[in-house]
């Protein structure tokens, strides 16, 4: 048995883990599989794969960035023909190919040559032009699609031919969450933890803190976590915004790290202030898992994963008054959330832990891998051999 899994990154951010998750539960199905995994290049990612792949290879993919759009459409495109055909040779070769996110197009493209064998798993909610091509793409392709949240599959509005499913993440956190040491007589410490970008918020946030009244803003402490991508202009103006609103004593500018355990520990709460659609929000179930109560903007997949008043917050998106009148409410009354802590983290384990998303992806693989192993041609001693447990 053959399974291909390519992803467009390297770093160890959400989707970064998600898909290596995704190849650890694959390995767990199909522990005789030879399971190659794709990348663009090395990076912080290799160390969590290789213990489940059989080998990693790393290759140009044809990937679909924003940013990146007036170039790929351009000289970008005499790219497009080899990558095209590297992506029908794996889909030829393998039994399985498992892509990570929409935006890898040359697979995407591919897989209408050979559907039975392909399934997409979707993590991004796309707005404007770029809604426009992926949801394109991705009904070109005849792939089975795995969205991560409801609020994914409803942005794509995917139907007719293609099958879809619904997995949220799995992921991964400590075996229990850590109890609550927060009373009002210190400042809360509030966590915002991601990529340096125009969805994340940290400037909402930011706003937020600076317009509080100074009694109350002596009274809290924020962690800015994370980086841009290959984007170091980005990170200074964060730092830089930070001294130009007066908040350096109350506000940390920090570099991404592979693990972000750390940050957990010494958080009281979890920020996820997004100013547009998060897909899911791996960030906020971490914190659940922790025990560190998120509160969130009420948009995209957030408002799936925290449940206003039981586990965390809601607040409007791109409102800072709203968030600073909820961050206020949260310094004063304590006691008020002291039960979102066990509350989150049960539905954690109950939602959003590795083995329920684990089984999921792999009653997928397996309902495909029936399809393409049984195909004509196929000898018979090799079916009966590679679908033995």
């Amino acid at each position: 048995m053959r399974i291909a899994c390519v992803h467009q990154g390297y770093e160890l951010y959400g989707s970064d883990r998600s898909f290596a998750e995704s190849v650890a539960a694959l390995r767990a199905a199909f522990p005789s599989a030879d399971i190659e995994v794709v990348l663009p290049r090395s990076g912080p990612i290799v160390q969590i794969l290789e213990p489940h792949a059989s080998r990693i290879v790393f290759e140009p993919l044809w990937v679909l960035r924003r940013q990146a759009i007036l170039r790929l459409a351009t000289v970008e495109m005499a790219r497009l023909p080899l990558a095209l055909w590297r992506a029908w040779r794996r889909l030829r070769q393998c039994d399985l190919v498992y892509v990570n996110t929409s935006i890898v197009a040359d697979y995407a493209l591919a897989a209408r040559l050979l559907p039975q064998k392909a399934v997409l798993h979707i993590h991004e909610i796309p707005e404007g032009f770029m809604r426009t091509i992926l949801v394109a793409l991705m009904r070109w392709s005849h792939a089975d699609l795995i969205f991560n949240s409801r609020a994914t599959r409803a942005a794509f509005g995917i139907a007719g031919r293609s099958r879809t499913h619904v997995v949220y993440n799995g992921v991964a956190g400590p075996p229990a969450a850590e109890p609550m040491h927060y009373d009002g007589s210190r400042p809360l410490r509030v966590l915002l933890l991601g990529r340096i970008n125009r969805i994340k918020g940290q400037e909402v946030l930011l706003e937020a803190v600076a317009s509080m009244p100074p009694e109350l803003r002596s009274r809290i402490e924020v962690r800015l976590v994370g980086g841009a991508f290959e984007s170091t202009e980005r990170e200074l103006a964060l730092a830089e915004l930070v001294n130009t609103m007066g908040l350096a004593d109350r506000v940390s500018v920090l570099p991404f790290i592979p693990d972000p355990s750390q940050h957990y520990h010494w958080a009281d709460i979890v920020t996820v202030p997004s100013r547009r659609p998060e897909s899911l929000g791996r960030v906020a179930i971490e914190a659940m898992a922790y025990g560190r109560p998120p509160l969130v903007s009420a948009i995209g997949g957030l408002v799936e994963v925290v449940s206003d008043g039981e586990t965390g917050w809601h607040v409007p998106p791109n409102n800072a008054a709203a968030l600073a009148a909820k961050l206020q409410a949260i310094i004063l009354r304590p006691e008020a959330w002291r039960g979102f802590i066990a509350a989150g983290r049960a539905r954690y384990e109950t939602v959003f832990s590795e083995p329920v998303a684990a089984a999921a992806i792999a009653a997928i693989a397996a309902d495909k891998l029936k399809v393409t192993m049984a195909r004509p041609g196929r000898p018979a001693t090799a079916r009966q051999a590679e679908t033995r447990p």
